[in-house]
């Protein structure tokens, strides 16, 4: 029975999408390397069943937005006010990247810039 459940996380991981601006922190890409791990064997793997039934009805309720279907908000912003475009723009790779140069002190970046005209 393990390879149906394989090949309904593959159908799974296969429907969820990859977010570009989320490089090495996106759900999906996690998901990917999950299910490579837990179904090291691919088909053959042994599982618990029980187990794994219950983590793909989680995650198929994430995918298909069954509480965000069950539950619908009244409003499309957060508790800050802001709406999803601007949280998904926040927590980019680029913008974190570009928030953590400028957190960086004043020695920081000198010894950055000492370091590299070394080279």
């Amino acid at each position: 029975m393990a390879a149906s459940r394989y090949r309904k996380f593959l159908r799974l991981i296969e429907e969820w999408p990859v977010d570009p601006s989320k490089r090495g922190r996106d759900l999906a890409a996690h998901l990917r390397k999950r299910v490579a791990k837990d179904f090291s064997k691919g088909e053959s793997t042994k599982i618990d069943e029980k187990e794994c039934d219950a983590k793909y009805d989680a995650l198929k309720k994430i995918h298909t937005d069954f509480y965000r279907n069950k539950y619908p908000r009244m409003h499309d912003t957060s508790a800050t006010g802001n709406t999803a475009e601007d949280c998904n723009r926040v927590m980019s790779t680029e913008n974190i990247e570009e928030m953590n140069e400028l957190n960086k002190s004043y020695w920081t970046r000198l010894k950055e810039t000492m370091g590299s005209s070394k080279q």
